[in-house]
């Protein structure tokens, strides 16, 4: 059984950064894609960064390209994102997943295990 725990999150100004943290245990990790997806209230769970198990391969929305970077470290078990130049429509709970396969999946249907979540606010 695959566990991920979320870090990170908080409170920033718009422009601001945040880097949040997604450590895994349970299971193999650097097989699994992993993923990035936030839920803000009312809306739906949407997609924000997916990495393949190498690292080789990343994906990301038009919302979020050229903001956000996704990065692994297989070595800690260990799935990162980099958040720049926030914006208050940025503000969701961050939800870390896992997939069973190993590509960088964009569908919440691909993963299979998820973390609790971190809440991330921008102020404008």
């Amino acid at each position: 059984q695959v566990q991920l725990v979320e870090s990170g999150g908080g409170l920033v100004q718009t422009g601001g950064s945040l880097r949040l943290s997604c450590a895994a245990s349970g299971g193999p990790f650097s097989t699994r894609g992993m993923g990035w997806f936030r839920q803000a209230p009312g809306k739906e769970r949407e997609f924000v960064a997916a990495i393949s198990g190498s690292g080789g391969n990343t994906t990301y929305p038009d919302s979020v390209k050229g903001r956000f970077t996704i990065s692994r470290d297989n070595a800690k078990n260990t799935v990162y994102l980099q958040m720049n130049s926030l914006k208050p429509e940025d503000t969701a709970v961050y939800y870390c997943a896992a997939a069973v396969g190993s590509y960088a999946y964009t569908s919440t249907r691909n993963y299979g295990y998820w973390g609790q979540g971190t809440q991330v606010t921008v102020s404008s």
